[in-house]
């Protein structure tokens, strides 16, 4: 059977434990019940009435709200664990991923790599917890709600006696003039806006049906947000890098595909110092300096669309602007924020090429920190190769080799080879700060610091989201579901005569009892109806007694 025909006459979708359309119990477990559960209206779930097929496997176990509790718990462990070490992009190191986290962490930092937490928000599994989540209020929602909102638009008028006789309040009475009383009912119901309905002399009140749907909404909120969230590992729809420019240099703008370039003209750094304010005195003596404004002033390009394939593309000025602190550089659907800087960073180095007995210089070389030349010429046989740049020396490794950790010069050092007619085979020297080695043996021939070149560098972070709107709208929804469902409470009186003059009244709320009571107290007042009673407090009260 695919149906349930009730004794009513309503046709009901099997599963169904109260009919849709008096109220009669329908399973010999709801005839047992002394009071119904309401919270579905006794409708027919998919979850609760196939399980045969793979699909109503998948549905079954999606629509359990233990199932989503667990997922969002896994979710919430997954991203605390993800906090432990910094993510892939906040490693301050220029070592692969890998090596970085075996190598600072040991076997905790290795492992937390290998299972992919070193990327946590952009993993395949956490973006498949993510989506079971989303699958999951789908589901849950649909297998309650539909079934939910058929039985409320289905419910008659007349309700059956037993459905009544198992509402949590209930009484029955048997007033003098039962008509007279129905229209003083009548006219308080309207007046606390109920929606008023009749059948055969019977009455059904309701209002705040809308209030149902609260935890629905919410679903729906909760599900665009995770969309919007998922969207964010959608090429070109976030982005949130930080680079760093020096001055005088130009460099492509992150996300934009080579079509924008920015310039960094000129970085600027101001100090507090003693003319200003008497407030930041104490704390200028605690630390030293406090940066009272910090400002890259950059130019703009982009890409001229005017290049042939294989042509180098011209780049046209847009826009020159200062980018401080809260004051960023906005063009499309991009803005670029001032975050950090570092001042004085090594451009390049000079030295001169001498002799050490007579102190003749042959020479001076500057050596460009970040484009190194192999060779150096002087003339009359004088030359020196550049055999090895360590831009961060750190040390000799236990084979007595130069080690760099990563490629920006805070600490360079060179291994060069001098060559003149009195050496033709060239002598080998190892220059760094403060360093002057001569690994072979002495040499006749020295390289001498001359001076050193620096420049300011600016860490800007490129910031585009797409997402954003989705987010608020996901959010707004989310909480006009929880005032929808918090500050309104779906009550229903039910008004029934008997065939001996007798009047049934019940109510129902989904939340509030104490409310609908009052409110149900406030109805009866004017007539000789009886207040009914509420079953469960009298059922509590006689298990005390």
């Amino acid at each position: 059977m695919k149906e349930i025909k009730c004794e009513c006459g309503h046709v009901n979708p099997i599963g169904t434990i109260l009919c849709e359309s008096c109220g009669r119990a329908l399973t010999s477990e709801a005839k047992k019940e002394k009071l119904h559960d309401m919270r579905y209206e006794g409708s027919a779930r998919r979850s609760q009435t196939y399980n045969k097929s793979i699909v109503d496997k998948v549905w079954n176990f999606f629509s359990s709200v233990k199932v989503g509790v667990w997922l969002i718990i896994i979710t919430l462990i997954a991203s605390a664990v993800g906090t432990i070490f910094p993510q892939e992009q906040y490693i301050p190191s220029v070592l692969p991923p890998d090596q970085f986290y075996e190598e600072v962490y040991g076997f905790a930092g290795e492992l937390y790599y290998t299972l992919g937490f070193h990327d946590l928000y952009g993993s395949w599994w956490y973006l498949l917890l993510i989506a079971s989540i989303g699958v999951s209020l789908v589901i849950c929602s649909l297998d309650r709600v539909i079934p939910l909102h058929r039985a409320l638009k289905t419910q008659r008028v007349s309700r059956h006696e037993s459905f009544l006789k198992r509402q949590r309040v209930y009484g029955l009475t048997k007033p003098a003039n039962l008509d007279g009383n129905l229209e003083k009912i009548k006219k308080k119901l309207a007046e606390k806006k109920f929606k008023i309905r009749e059948e055969d002399g019977n009455i059904l009140a309701e209002k705040n049906r809308f209030s149902r749907w609260g935890p629905y909404v919410n679903h729906i909120g909760l599900i665009i947000f995770l969309i919007g969230g998922m969207l964010r590992f959608v090429p070109g729809m976030y982005i949130d890098e930080t680079v760093w420019i020096r001055e005088g240099e130009k460099k492509a703008v992150p996300g934009t595909h080579d079509e924008y370039y920015l310039e960094n003209k000129e970085f600027t750094l101001e100090n507090y110092d003693d003319k200003d304010k008497e407030v930041f005195q104490q704390t200028i003596q605690n630390t030293g300096t406090i940066a009272k404004n910090y400002q890259s002033d950059v130019v703009l390009y982009k890409e001229s669309e005017d290049a042939l394939p294989g042509e180098e593309a011209e780049l046209k000025k847009e826009k020159e602007d200062s980018i401080k602190v809260n004051h960023p550089l906005k063009f499309e659907n991009f803005a670029v924020y001032q975050t950090s800087y570092k001042l004085d960073e090594f451009k390049s180095m000079s030295f001169t090429f001498d002799n050490k007995e007579s102190g003749k210089t042959f020479g001076e070389f500057t050596v460009d920190l970040f484009d190194p030349k192999d060779k150096y010429e002087f003339g009359d046989g004088y030359s020196i190769e550049l055999m090895g740049y360590y831009p961060n020396f750190t040390g000799f490794n236990e084979n007595g080799e130069p080690v760099s950790d990563k490629p920006v010069p805070d600490n360079p050092a060179f291994l060069f080879k001098m060559f003149s007619p009195d050496k033709p085979e060239g002598e080998i020297s190892f220059v760094g700060i403060r360093k002057n080695l001569e690994p072979l043996g002495e040499n006749a021939f020295k390289v001498s610091f001359a001076g050193v070149e620096t420049r300011d560098v600016s860490a800007l972070t490129v910031h585009k989201d797409l997402t954003l709107w989705i987010l608020a709208l996901g959010g707004a929804i989310f909480m006009i579901g929880v005032i929808q469902g918090a500050y309104w409470h779906h009550r229903r009186f039910w008004f029934r005569r008997t065939g001996d003059g007798s009047l049934i009244v019940a109510g129902h709320t989904n939340k509030g009892w104490f409310g609908l009571k009052n409110e149900l107290k406030t109805i009866l007042e004017g007539t000789d109806i009886d207040m009914p009673e509420d079953q469960q407090e009298k059922k509590e009260k006689d298990k005390e007694e």
